[in-house]
């Protein structure tokens, strides 16, 4: 065997190896569901097959029974994908970029905004609907960045406290300016030449995942081919060894924040332009950007990883709505994703127990 097959084979094992773990996740999380579905249906023990078969043929058909549910299902990936390959990015670089929330949400606003032009062809005003989301998740990722590569602060504190601020900024705009229609609580929607092209006129499924498709191999290319890549991984390794090697420490987790926080904010105005086309007041928090930490998670931070999880979770999600007409609680989607981020995370904890122990070993050693 050449030096090239073995190169690739190697490769083809070690990707079934990180595959593995996260498919048993999602296999013992199924396992652990159906006791819920038998209680909620009352199945006896012995009918634990029959109540397995429910659960997964009401996720299938409530997420893929027909074009216009697999289309509808497409909706809840595409902002998952997103938020998905932004937390990837910052994860390989070390950092908890847990205001990928506020940065989705920011790309929402700058989208309705941006969206309101009067006037621009499709083929201008859809490019600058993409990049104000792009800037507007970089410029709000960037603070949380500066803050932790200049003073050190932690970077999950002061990207929680901006989701907030983001959430709130979307009020004030809504509620107490001209942009929001009085006493609607809402944003016009925006101009037809801002709204992306639906693949069906049965759904509002729209070239939004072609975008978060391409965003994720292109971030794989990146992370992988590049020597911004590069230093990014050397970073999320090693901190001390990578500026030992000549890389930035700080400016490299600046560098992560803002491509994290831009690819957040690419979704947030794809959700808008493709989907919502107009944004209101918010109560809370949308979720896209905690759900996309579950997704990286399961990815094991491989952009490319992200597109099947993100195909897990938003079908899961597709599929509540079914699940409770069938008497079974649509906390069972919940369930089934925090038993996946569970044992996901054990991987984790197990691999820093061996690198501890590893590394204990060595300074004996030496």
């Amino acid at each position: 065997m050449s030096k090239k097959e073995n190169k690739i084979l190697s490769g083809i094992i070690s990707g079934m190896k990180s595959l593995a773990f996260p498919l048993f996740s999602v296999f013992i999380s199924l396992f652990v569901a159906v006791f819920f579905v038998m209680w909620a249906k009352g199945y006896a023990i012995t009918e634990y097959f029959r109540a397995l078969s429910d659960l997964i043929n009401i996720i299938v058909k409530g997420s893929f029974g027909d074009q216009t549910k697999a289309l509808d299902t497409m909706i809840y990936v595409t902002p998952l994908l997103f938020t998905g390959v932004a937390n990837a990015v910052a994860f390989k670089t070390g950092l908890f970029n847990i205001g990928t929330e506020g940065q989705f949400t920011l790309g929402l606003l700058s989208a309705a905004i941006i969206g309101l032009i009067p006037g621009l062809s499709p083929w201008i005003h859809v490019p600058l609907i993409i990049l104000g989301g792009i800037l507007a998740g970089g410029l709000w990722a960037a603070v949380p960045g500066f803050l932790k590569a200049k003073f050190g602060t932690n970077e999950v504190i002061n990207s929680i406290m901006m989701n907030y601020i983001a959430l709130y900024l979307v009020n004030l705009i809504v509620l107490r300016t001209p942009i929001g229609i009085p006493k609607k609580s809402t944003t016009p929607v925006i101009k037809g030449s801002a709204q992306l092209l639906q693949f069906s006129s049965t759904s509002s499924a729209n070239i939004g995942l072609i975008i978060g498709l391409l965003c994720a191999i292109l971030v794989f290319w990146i992370l992988s081919k590049t020597v911004l890549g590069y230093e990014l991984r050397a970073v999320g390794t090693s901190s001390l060894a990578a500026e030992y090697g000549g890389i930035s420490k700080a400016k490299n987790i600046i560098f992560a924040m803002v491509i994290s926080g831009a690819i957040a904010g690419l979704g947030g105005a794809v959700h808008l332009a493709g989907f919502m086309h107009s944004t209101t007041d918010m109560s809370g928090n949308l979720g896209y950007g905690f759900d996309g930490i579950s997704v990286a998670l399961l990815a094991k931070n491989n952009p490319i990883g992200c597109i099947p999880a993100a195909i897990l979770f938003g079908t899961l999600d597709s599929s509540s709505r079914l699940l409770q007409l069938n008497n079974i609680p649509k906390e069972i989607v919940y369930l089934i994703q925090a038993v996946v981020i569970i044992f996901v995370s054990t991987d984790y904890i197990i691999k820093y127990f061996k690198n501890k122990r590893r590394k204990k070993e060595v300074a004996i050693n030496g």
